[in-house]
């Protein structure tokens, strides 16, 4: 039997889940997930200068936000710092480590020398191979002892084989001079801890894999799959920066993107299958594989990102969307919508939610729902609203007083009316508009009155006509 597929994210807690973050996430998430496999989040805060509780919960409402649920509880790096150690003080313990005494002087004055003479600047510390009985009573860090020749060979599931000359390695460090153990270290242990099968991150952390990979090896552990992604780049193919626009995906959730339309459009970010573009989660779970993922950085398009949008709000379900609204309201500061104002907005779903691209679009064009009486019409609905139009307005009132409360019936009545007038029905339609919403562009006209009532549809028609 196969070993379960075992994913991790492991953000650094030093600001809000950036976008190239979040895709990092959700492609770990999409693979476990469609493997029956797992999916575990570390936060990294082994930096507590800039880790802050602030940033952590950041990153947890970003992926809550993105539905990325992740199994078991938050692992802190930081507070398995003592296990780091353990594992370094064994490899130093089987001579797979050593006791380097060197000064930060002396590794300076060591890289100048070699660069005068025009030698590698890698530092190779004396005290490899010295003997204990030489060591001097003073500071210490433990290095690795990394291979001196042949090559390392990363088998990257995105990249292909990458070899690297261990020569080009160093004995890296492992515990610092105060025993506190670095980054590369925690990185594996964690990893190996967590019984990780793939690690699946930023194609920036490549060169890392081959200095991770001397620790597995001198622990005798197995290797994890690598798969190292390339980064996103902004449309004018640089890295993707603060210049490009909005880079945490909370921002993207205060915007009004459906966090729907967010996963499908990061998970086509560098990943295809086949032509296809737009895709459930379901179907992402099922397509999504390490083979689909493309070496070349992947460009991000606000435009394609607000389509899949768009076609995410046209198919999602109404009462599920409501409950999104609703969040990005209060995620945006919004006021909270009462019961008669979700009401409405429940009825008018169905039309209101297709070609918008975001919650605010859509919520403009439920405007007429959630606004109340009496209706103050903008400049562009107020002329049509002159004294013409609010005479016909109140001649039609009495019309509707009657009628069976039905789409056909309604647009029967107002056919009729405006066939009386020997004009076209959208000669009448900009004073309904204006009547009705406050607004000269709105959903139809027919479709508000229907979610309306008719109640409030006479009292806002005659409120315009007076």
């Amino acid at each position: 039997m196969s070993t379960p597929v075992v994913t991790r994210f492991a953000p650094s807690p030093t600001g809000f889940l950036h976008i190239g973050g979040a895709r990092t996430a959700l492609f770990n998430w999409l693979y476990a997930r469609g493997r029956g496999g797992k999916f575990l989040l570390r936060i990294e805060d082994t930096d507590r200068a800039r880790s802050t509780p602030e940033a952590t919960q950041a990153i947890l409402d970003g992926m809550a936000w993105l539905g990325l649920d992740h199994d078991g509880a938050v692992i802190s790096q930081f507070e398995r710092a003592d296990r780091h150690a353990e594992v370094a003080n064994l490899l130093l313990a089987e001579g797979k480590a050593y006791k380097c005494f060197s000064t930060q002087d002396e590794i300076a004055a060591f890289r100048e020398a070699a660069k005068a003479k025009g030698h590698s600047t890698l530092f190779r510390s004396p005290w490899r191979d010295a003997d204990p009985a030489t060591f001097p009573d003073k500071p210490f860090v433990v290095r690795i002892k990394a291979p001196q020749d042949g090559t390392t060979v990363i088998r990257d599931a995105v990249q292909g084989d990458v070899t690297i000359g261990n020569e080009q390695l160093d004995d890296m460090v492992l515990l610092r001079g105060d025993g506190t153990p670095v980054y590369m270290l925690a990185v594996v242990v964690d990893d190996h801890d967590m019984g990780v099968t793939h690690v699946i991150r930023g194609d920036d952390h490549l060169n890392n894999a081959a200095r991770q990979m001397m620790i597995y090896d001198a622990m005798g552990w197995d290797v994890p799959v690598w798969a190292h992604i390339p980064l996103i780049h902004g449309p004018d193919g640089k890295k993707l920066s603060k210049r490009h626009g909005a880079l945490g995906a909370q921002e993207y959730q205060v915007m009004g993107y459906p966090a729907a339309g967010m996963r499908n459009y990061l998970a086509r970010l560098g990943w295809s299958h086949g032509d296809h573009e737009f895709f459930t989660d379901a179907q992402a779970q099922d397509w999504f594989d390490l083979n689909g993922i493309g070496k070349s950085p992947a460009r991000f398009d606000v435009k394609k990102l607000e389509n899949l949008c768009g076609q995410h709000m046209a198919q999602a379900d109404d009462a599920a969307l409501q409950r999104e609204i609703l969040e990005f309201r209060a995620a945006a500061d919004m006021a909270a919508l009462n019961d008669l104002q979700q009401k409405g907005l429940m009825d008018a779903l169905p039309f209101v939610k297709e070609r918008s691209k975001t919650f605010p679009e859509l919520l403009d064009k439920a405007h007429f729902i959630l606004t109340t009486r009496p209706i103050t019409p903008d400049d562009k609905a107020a002329k049509a609203l002159d004294p013409v139009s609010r005479g016909i307005l109140k001649e039609l009132t009495p019309q509707l007083q009657s009628v069976t409360w039905e789409r056909d019936s309604l647009e029967a009545i107002l056919n009729g009316f405006a066939a009386q007038k020997d004009t076209k029905f959208g000669k009448l339609a900009g004073p309904l508009r204006a009547a009705l919403a406050g607004r000269a562009v709105t959903p139809s006209v027919f479709d508000m009155m229907l979610v309306l009532g008719r109640e409030e549809t006479l009292a806002r028609l005659e409120d315009a006509a007076a």
